[in-house]
């Protein structure tokens, strides 16, 4: 543990403006992000006497290695900044709101030059308007399918698109008049992209106008005795009706607000939000928060509203209307209001309104709202009661089983997979607090000392565990070359994501004795004596020691093994995944390798084209010279390959 007062900047040199502020680790890492309306008086507090700081302060601090910081002009930006660099770092000392379930949203690719509806969960993407979430993707699919009958829009992925579009006939949602089929052209792009855009409307809450205008239709076609188009109209009248109720109406009709509830204690907390867009519930939400960080209910809001609304500032016009409404109504004001509100409204472009619900039907919905979030809480604990007992008993048993000074807090796990030799691939997944971080995982491909792969696992695992704490030799060098002093950095300094730059605190092989003398090679051959590593053999679970002459062996019951079976299962996982992902590559690959005049450019236009060898196959030559950049010698020479 560090001491702070061995990097505390001299008072001086700290700023009185506002600003935010980065805590590093001794490997360069991010750990705590923080703003200040006056920085010098901020950091002051965390270089107090350790004795008289929070817990998990004190944490924090004897961490820390660094601390540096950035002004900024307003503490408008500073809230700006402090979101960026808090999803860019991901510090282990900030607080992080995790979605308590993967909630589906109903998507329309406003990017694609026919946009499609559809269920989308994880990440928004860019073009993309959402609506929702919904608590589940048959309640989106239902109400879909409901309104496919008044917009009749593209549902289809891009393969059924593309081959509805080759053969020249449609879909079955074609055939059933829930598809106006742009593929085949019964309707053009531009009037398909007018239906898109009125079906969004109406999701946004805009629903009487088109009840209205249906209304109108059926009336003048009963007037004229088209009673079936009559009939029809007044069906589909129906079925906005029902999409519509399904969604209770609890405010007025202009109403649009998203209403948050907290409920916790000084571990965890549960939120939940109420999407309200016309007067309606369009979506809920929910988020469950380990407070890793001495914080005050209103810091908690603070922060959640800057999750919650941080991604909008890429959104335009009614995305960003639809993402910040002109209501937020919360548990607890945060502290920094003012500058709160003002970032919100620059979000929307319009006047944001962040208020505590004190009388009437808002705060009515703000109660049940907080019922929801009490539940929440109450189901999490339920399922997750033994869950951080178990898993900090899991690494405390590790650390007493291999003699280790401290608990294998990141663990990292390497995986050999091939065929028969060929496509040699190898896995890296990493293990933080004994779960899974999936974006830290990495792949190999094993090159061997005659650059055509290992002879054996050994030497796959050797040139593996090489080419890792090469890299992060190399990217530590890096990191040290960055100022590590206390001082200040530029806002918009570039600062390369270091992918090898943190050493794990226990490497696991998936073998026996010969893999781990393989590994502990390499390390030594590097200088690695920091790192902790063993092996796990599949046939009897040991767990071997470099140069021991006899496993460690932990109880079948024990929770260390667990963990550690599963880390090895997930690295086997992720190896094979990878190493059929090169196979099919490859093998695909290998059958145009000897056309000649055939380069990897055009064979990637090929295969993008037709989707695959079996298509490619049963392609005729003038098909094949159709492609862009294939003429009629190269679609000759690829025919007779392929049938050769």
């Amino acid at each position: 543990m560090a001491d702070p007062a061995t990097y505390r900047p001299k008072p001086g040199e700290i700023p009185t403006s506002p600003g935010v502020y980065r805590f590093r680790d001794e490997h360069g890492r991010v750990i705590y992000v923080g703003k200040a309306n006056n920085l010098r008086q901020r950091l002051a507090n965390y270089f107090q006497d350790v004795a008289h700081l929070h817990e998990r302060t004190q944490r924090m601090v004897t961490t820390a290695a660094s601390v540096e910081w950035t002004v900024v002009g307003t503490e408008v930006e500073a809230l700006a900044l402090e979101f960026t660099w808090i999803q860019q770092y991901d510090p282990r000392f900030n607080v992080k709101y995790r979605d308590d379930k993967s909630y589906p949203y109903l998507a329309v690719t406003l990017g694609e030059e026919v946009p499609r509806a559809q269920v989308m969960r994880g990440a928004k993407r860019k073009g993309t308007r959402y609506f929702g979430p919904y608590g589940h993707a048959w309640a989106i699919r239902e109400t879909l399918d409901l309104l496919l009958r008044v917009f009749p829009i593209r549902t289809c992925s891009a393969g059924v698109y593309k081959r509805a579009g080759q053969s020249g006939r449609p879909c079955l949602l074609g055939y059933i008049d829930k598809c106006s089929a742009p593929c085949v052209g019964r309707i053009s792009v531009e009037d398909h992209r007018a239906l898109v855009l009125d079906f969004c409307d109406f999701m946004a809450g805009d629903t009487a106008k088109f009840e209205r205008r249906l209304t109108k239709r059926m009336q003048e076609a009963a007037a004229d005795m088209e009673y079936e188009q009559a009939a029809r109209l007044r069906d589909d009248i129906e079925a906005l009706r029902r999409a519509t109720e399904k969604n209770a109406m609890v405010l007025g009709d202009a109403t649009d607000a998203d209403v948050f509830a907290m409920v916790g204690d000084e571990l965890e907390a549960a939120v939940q939000v109420f999407h309200v867009r016309g007067g309606r519930v369009r979506g809920q939400r929910g988020w469950v928060v380990e407070k890793v960080e001495d914080i005050s209910d209103g810091e908690l809001v603070e922060h959640l509203l800057q999750q919650v609304y941080g991604a909008a500032e890429e959104a335009t016009g009614l995305e960003a209307q639809d993402a910040v409404p002109r209501e937020v109504l919360v548990p607890v004001l945060p502290p920094d209001l003012e500058q709160v509100g003002a970032w919100l409204t620059g979000l929307r472009g319009a006047r944001v309104d962040v208020r505590v619900p004190q009388r009437g039907d808002k705060k009515e919905l703000a109660a049940t709202v907080r019922k929801n979030a009490e539940h929440a809480l109450m189901l999490h604990r339920t399922r997750r009661a033994g869950d951080l007992t178990t898993r900090s008993q899991a690494l405390r048993e590790i650390q007493e089983a291999l003699d280790l000074e401290s608990a294998p807090l990141r663990i990292e796990c390497y995986d050999i997979s091939h065929t028969q030799g060929t496509y040699q691939s190898a896995s890296m997944v990493v293990f933080e607090d004994g779960l899974a971080r999936k974006s830290e995982y990495r792949s190999f491909s094993i090159r061997g000392s005659d650059g055509d792969g290992a002879r054996d696992d050994t030497e796959a695992m050797h040139e593996v565990i090489t080419r890792r704490f090469r890299r992060y030799l190399t990217d530590r060098l890096k990191a040290n070359d960055v100022e590590m002093a206390a001082g200040e950095v530029a806002a918009d300094a570039p600062e390369e994501k270091a992918r090898f730059a943190y050493p794990p605190s226990l490497v696991v092989v998936d073998g026996g004795p010969p893999q781990v003398a393989a590994a502990k090679k390499a390390m030594d051959e590097l200088g690695i004596t920091d790192v902790a590593l063993c092996g796990l053999a599949k046939r009897l679970e040991e767990v071997w020691l470099p140069g021991e002459d006899y496993p460690v062996i932990l109880q079948r019951s024990s929770e260390g093994l667990y963990l550690l079976q599963r880390v090895r299962d997930e690295a086997h996982r992720f190896a094979i995944a990878q190493h059929r992902r090169r196979r099919s590559k490859g093998m695909t690959a290998s059958v145009l390798d000897d056309v000649p005049g055939l380069g990897p450019a055009r064979k990637k236009v090929l295969l993008t084209h037709f989707g695959s060898v079996k298509r490619l196959k049963a392609a005729s030559v003038e098909e094949i010279a159709s492609v862009r950049g294939m003429g009629d010698k190269t679609a000759e020479a690829v025919v007779a390959a392929l049938k050769g």
